[in-house]
């Protein structure tokens, strides 16, 4: 399965809430492959805590190399092996996880054709030795976005799932640029359909993360002078009724990330031990991303795919 993610914004918790569920899934047992495509930014390395990719890898071995066609193949880290965290070692019963980073130094760049096939082969390749690649895009409409859509849009016919996870925090200003961003009229449902996918079929495709969110009823909520928690309860009605319009209402919303200070703070990958034992981060966090990977590989969240 290949699982591309997405925001119309940046900050939207996109990269770190992606980089949290390879590790679940990993942990699950699940041999997982997150590819850095934010060829801007590439610092999944650093939210993943391996210092030597913290800002991409060396020049002329990443994934912008790759596509350009300077390397055969782009490098590969371990993240067991190299994760500060991770103790150098596999979780008994995880599958594997591995990072393609981007080049240090990189951006964005024009796609051509001899990108699109190089893409479409490594993911075609991927998907034979791992059971989920997830693929971390630009925020926007970038060359990135435009690359892989290409590269994937005829893999569903040969039995490869391909997926869509766009991320929005929970403001208006991002509900309606998520909108935009799927079904604008050069949104990635009608680029779909020009590269002749069935329009039910890519936006079955397609659910949308909501990130930063903080529910009427949480912990932090309660700590509100009552002046403020009415009128934070008005506003998340007022979300729930934009949302629904907008058409990333429940029924095409697959998790929603709460607000957090270990992701506001700090992005990284929470383990359980910064819940149980130093108590850093919530267990309702590591609770949601959990049920976003859970979600991932069922299929009734995901109607005709």
């Amino acid at each position: 399965m290949i699982v591309l993610a997405i925001s119309d914004k940046g900050g939207t918790g996109r990269s770190v809430t992606t980089t949290n569920v390879a590790y679940r899934r990993a942990l699950q047992g699940d041999d997982v492959c997150f590819l850095d495509f934010d060829f801007g930014s590439p610092t999944a390395g650093a939210i993943l805590e391996v210092e030597s990719v913290s800002r991409g890898i060396k020049m002329g071995t990443g994934l912008h190399s790759y596509l350009h066609g300077e390397t055969a193949e782009p490098a590969r880290i371990d993240v067991w092996r190299h994760a500060g965290w991770s103790g150098r070692r596999r979780p008994l019963g995880a599958g594997r996880l591995v990072l393609l980073p981007g080049d240090e130094g990189g951006g964005e760049f024009p796609v051509d054709a001899a990108m699109i096939e190089r893409c479409r082969q490594l993911l075609l390749g991927l998907a034979e030795e791992f059971s989920i690649i997830l693929v971390d895009l630009s925020a926007g409409r970038s060359y990135a976005a435009e690359l892989v859509q290409e590269a994937t849009s005829n893999l569903g016919s040969g039995g490869e799932a391909v997926r869509w996870l766009v991320f929005h925090r929970w403001t208006r200003q991002h509900i309606l640029a998520a909108h935009g961003l799927v079904f604008g009229e050069r949104g990635i449902v009608n680029n779909g359909v020009q590269l002749g996918i069935d329009r039910d079929v890519m936006e079955d495709s397609i659910r949308f993360v909501r990130t930063a969110v903080q529910e009427p009823d949480s912990v932090q909520i309660s700590q509100l002078r009552p002046a403020q928690a009415s009128w934070l309860q008005r506003c998340h009605e007022e979300l729930l009724e934009l949302a629904a319009r907008r058409r990333l209402g429940r029924s095409m919303m697959i998790g929603s990330i709460p607000l957090d200070p270990v992701l506001q703070w700090r992005e990284q990958i929470i383990r359980d031990l910064d819940v149980r034992s130093t108590q850093i981060a919530n267990p309702e966090t590591v609770a949601a991303f959990e049920d976003l990977a859970d979600k991932l590989t069922q299929k009734n969240f995901w109607a005709a795919v």
